[in-house]
């Protein structure tokens, strides 16, 4: 009883070929020059850590420490866009954390009637978000209150005064 699968030389690797013997490839290296022999793991990483590795990027952007003297630069905020005033009711922007309902609810009122302040919080701990709404009296006492309180410093910011978008309107965006 013979069995194939039993003897040594019976063996072929995956690809194909036998190992020994194959008029495939030279047993010789030529002297063309090839691709450079492929780096191991441990130069792969001295090389990524001493910044020799291929692969460097373009630019880098210097990180900022913890004590603050070494800034990233920030990206560009937009532009906050001025909506007209058709309503009387307000969005103000830029609003410092520390303003209560009742600061602004005096401050507007310098301007006209009020009807109600509103500063948007987080949920989860109440604190503001750094704008609210303000719902004046009518739409002319609206317009005299952006006219007069857009950038005017308010507890250390410049506030953003405008026009509230309605829901259709922000629907549409």
């Amino acid at each position: 009883m013979t069995s194939n699968s039993s003897g040594r030389g019976q063996r072929r690797s995956r690809g194909g070929r036998s190992r020994r013997g194959g008029n495939d490839r030279p047993y010789r290296q030529d002297s063309t020059p090839k691709a450079p022999a492929k780096k191991t793991l441990w130069e792969k990483i001295t090389g990524f850590f001493s910044g020799n590795g291929k692969q460097q990027p373009a630019q880098r952007r210097p990180e900022p420490s913890r004590n603050g003297s070494q800034q990233a630069p920030r990206p560009q905020s937009r532009k906050p866009e001025s909506v007209e005033v058709t309503t009387p009711r307000l969005y103000v922007g830029n609003l410092s954390f520390d303003a209560t309902e009742s600061d602004l609810f005096e401050l507007f009122n310098g301007v006209g009637q009020v009807q109600n302040a509103e500063v948007v919080t987080y949920k989860h701990n109440q604190r503001s978000k750094g704008f609210a709404f303000v719902q004046m009296q009518t739409v002319e006492e609206a317009r005299r209150a952006v006219s007069e309180l857009h950038d005017k410093e308010f507890l250390g910011r410049k506030l953003l005064v405008s026009g509230a978008k309605s829901s259709e309107h922000h629907a549409a965006s």
